[in-house]
């Protein structure tokens, strides 16, 4: 079963190569990797020639990243995709691998597992450890969802159920897997075990008011697809990180 990674980029030259490596090193054989690059003016699209798997490469402006995962989603041409952003990386061999017998076994629409957040400059340091859980479709009323970076979805559910909304600039994903999740029910399975390390940071967590703008694009996500979510709903998802702390 071919598997397609997209890879969004834009100068990535400081992190990719650690995504790259973490892609070539998989031991599945059937791997369509795609790098998605905004117009990199550093040594990303240098780096990136290095890696003779990676099949497919566009480098053009964009809209941003989740304009650059919906170019990535139409390119693909594996059963099943996952994005892997260029500050990401696996964290074993194994990873796609077990994601394919454990979509198979399950007859599973999407998968998702854990995700530890480290250290910008030091990826051995763990910050933050993100348990997932196994799925309970009533959790997302709990300020719950899967950490994105180990989503994995058939590609036929992009087809069937679209793709990146990208009016939304912080919260497309929980706004995706919220409409694939919750309110068209696919099927999706867990694998317990921590497939992705990603760089701390990111868009949605720099500053408080970045914080705010997504808490009012989680709030929109709900609204766009016709769900109610509780009154806590949209508190919790926030409050809910802190566990991930210990």
């Amino acid at each position: 079963m071919q598997v397609s990674i997209v890879t969004p980029a834009f100068n990535s030259a400081a992190t990719i190569r650690d995504t790259l490596e973490s892609i070539r090193m998989q031991d599945h054989p059937e791997i369509e990797h795609i790098v998605i690059d905004g117009g990199s003016t550093d040594d990303t699209l240098r780096i990136v020639s290095e890696f003779p798997q990676v099949g497919k490469v566009i480098s053009e402006p964009d809209g941003g990243l989740y304009d650059a995962m919906n170019k990535g989603v139409r390119l693909a041409s594996g059963e099943i995709v996952g994005i892997l952003n260029s500050d990401d990386f696996y964290t074993h061999p194994q990873v796609i691998g077990r994601v394919v017998e454990a979509m198979q076994r399950n007859d599973a629409d999407a998968l998702y597992a854990d995700l530890e957040y480290v250290r910008a400059n030091d990826t051995a340091h763990v910050v933050r450890h993100w348990k997932a859980g196994s799925f309970r479709r009533e959790n997302f009323l709990r300020g719950w969802m899967p950490p994105h970076p180990t989503f994995f979805v058939r590609k036929s559910v992009y087809e069937t159920l679209g793709q990146f909304n990208d009016r939304f600039r912080f919260s497309a994903d929980y706004e995706l897997m919220l409409r694939f999740l919750y309110k068209h029910r696919i099927r999706v399975c867990y694998l317990p075990e921590v497939t992705v390390r990603m760089r701390a940071g990111g868009a949605s967590n720099a500053s408080l008011r970045n914080r705010i703008r997504a808490n009012r694009e989680d709030r929109a996500a709900w609204a766009v697809n016709g769900l109610h979510p509780r009154f806590y709903t949209l508190y919790m998802k926030p409050l809910s990180k802190i566990r991930q702390y210990w």
